[in-house]
């Protein structure tokens, strides 16, 4: 509880615009986050096959999903850019890979964690890929089962590779009754290994409460602008919300404290006055 980590998730809503990933970077260091990150694909492999020729209309025109996913994936540059950016910032980054070519590239970057996606999490192959680097691993756990989490846990402890689960409900955005964050205490019982919150409701009071429960880290989509056209903006905070949950997570190990009874001076002054029989 000493230091909730902080990610704020860019993810793809930079539109598949640098400057708009300068600006979300920009977003996460005045919050006060701990690390951005953001999605990398290989959209020939990471798109399904049933959602690859369905027509889109987006900002740049009607295309099919494929070509709608090639046109927001940033290259070599564009991350050697973001890189150079993050380093200048003084801001921890990191991508979630949903493929095996998409993780094999981020390998470029001396990053300090890996994330895997709940769409992953039952994609062994990809598992013990990216278990192998013993790399720090966020791993979210939405859409699984206790069944699907056991795979997760016994692949990293093969390669005793550092893992903390992700409660995550993969909804977007979610609904607050779906979310039971007591799923945090669950998941830490149950694996024995730190738990953390991935967050896609609309509000910020449920990740502050998660992690006054216990939650090692906590991670939120971010946007400009909620209303902006993409399949994540409506379940990403606005810099107002980021920073009024910053905010509150640092301040939680201060109010709780340690549990130990104490005497503080401020008390026994106040004491001395109102105790009339002492």
């Amino acid at each position: 509880m000493d230091n909730i980590f902080v990610i704020a998730e860019a993810g793809i809503n930079h539109n598949g615009k640098l400057d708009l990933a300068y600006k979300l970077i920009d977003m996460a260091v005045a919050a006060g986050c701990d690390a951005v990150k953001f999605q990398k694909r290989t959209p020939e492999i990471s798109v399904p096959n049933s959602m690859k020729s369905v027509i889109r209309d987006t900002p740049w025109g009607t295309m099919t999903y494929l070509e709608y996913k090639n046109r927001l994936e940033f290259g070599l540059d564009e991350y050697r850019s973001i890189n150079n950016y993050c380093l200048e910032k003084n801001i921890a980054w990191s991508a979630s890979a949903w493929d095996i070519e998409s993780l094999r590239f981020l390998d470029i970057f001396d990053l300090p964690f890996n994330k895997v996606a709940s769409a992953l999490a039952t994609n062994q192959k990809f598992l013990n890929e990216v278990a192998r680097r013993r790399k720090k691993t966020y791993v979210s756990v939405g859409m699984c089962t206790f069944e699907d989490i056991d795979v997760i846990v016994n692949i990293f402890n093969t390669y005793e590779c550092p893992l903390i689960l992700m409660h995550t409900i993969s909804t977007y955005p979610a609904k607050e009754i779906d979310l039971n964050l007591k799923m945090i205490e669950t998941l830490r019982t149950r694996y024995r290994l730190p738990v953390g919150y991935s967050g896609h409701e609309s509000s910020v009071s449920p990740s502050i409460i998660a992690g006054s429960i216990g939650a090692v880290a906590i991670e939120r989509h971010i946007t400009l602008d909620r209303s902006m056209w993409g399949t994540d903006h409506s379940a990403s905070l606005e810099a107002s919300g980021l920073i009024q949950l910053v905010g509150a997570l640092r301040k939680i190990p201060i109010v709780l404290g340690d549990g130990i009874k104490k005497e503080i001076e401020g008390e026994k002054e106040m004491a001395s006055k109102l105790r009339y029989w002492n």
